[in-house]
């Protein structure tokens, strides 16, 4: 347990350069609470001791505004920045050196039976606000940007940004999740049917001054 707890702690100074004394994480940072929470509720859930694991999950959840239901299986040195609204569903699947920002969401996609959450392969980054939804796996060291809606497989080092999520960039090695250097796929798709449009106009407008000209000769 204290090998736990040191190495969370670790994590956070790791992740978080606002982190000052180890005094200040324990007492102020609700993803540590959730984590060290999720832990013990997990072996009850093992265990099969009846309600209690929900009872510690809910308890953190009115606490810390973080909920992981106690089936979620979580890897070593996760880390929850900030914290507020992540969802982890039953059965996600999180690997080790795992980061997840605010309101984000691991979760189903429907009443699916069996296996119905995420698997989060090691060193993944997922940005605030992003859901990631259905028995799909995220492969190691992909980063996914803020808002997006990933509901399809994605491959290790792997960027995903978008609704729905798309790979915009495959790296050969691990980086931090730069959101002001992201591509923006819709952006740019509204770019390329302004452009179309403009040469739509530009064909319009050709047409017209051609026609004008052979109705004033036919004249």
């Amino acid at each position: 347990m204290f090998q736990t707890l040191r190495e969370q702690i670790e994590t956070v100074f790791r992740e978080d350069p606002a982190a000052k004394s180890v005094i200040e994480i324990l007492l102020c940072y609700p993803g540590l609470h959730a984590v060290l929470a999720h832990r013990l509720a997990h072996k009850l859930y093992l265990w099969k001791v009846p309600l209690a694991p929900r009872v510690v999950s809910q308890t953190s959840r009115f606490f810390t505004g973080i909920e992981i239901h106690p089936g979620a299986t979580i890897g070593r040195r996760f880390f929850i920045d900030h914290g507020m609204g992540v969802v982890i569903g039953e059965t996600t699947v999180i690997g080790d050196d795992v980061l997840l920002y605010q309101g984000v969401t691991l979760g189903g996609t429907g009443n699916e039976k069996g296996k119905r959450h995420p698997t989060l392969g090691n060193g993944v980054v997922v940005g605030t606000g992003a859901k990631v939804l259905g028995n799909i796996r995220i492969g190691d060291h992909v980063k996914i940007g803020a808002g997006s809606v990933v509901v399809h497989p994605v491959p290790d080092y792997s960027t995903v940004v978008g609704i729905p999520g798309r790979v915009v960039r495959t790296r050969t090695e691990t980086g931090v999740l730069d959101h002001g250097m992201l591509p923006d796929p819709e952006g740019q798709a509204l770019e390329d049917l302004a452009r179309r449009v403009a040469d739509l106009e530009s064909v319009m407008r050709r047409m017209i001054a051609e026609h004008e000209v052979e109705h004033h000769q036919d004249r």
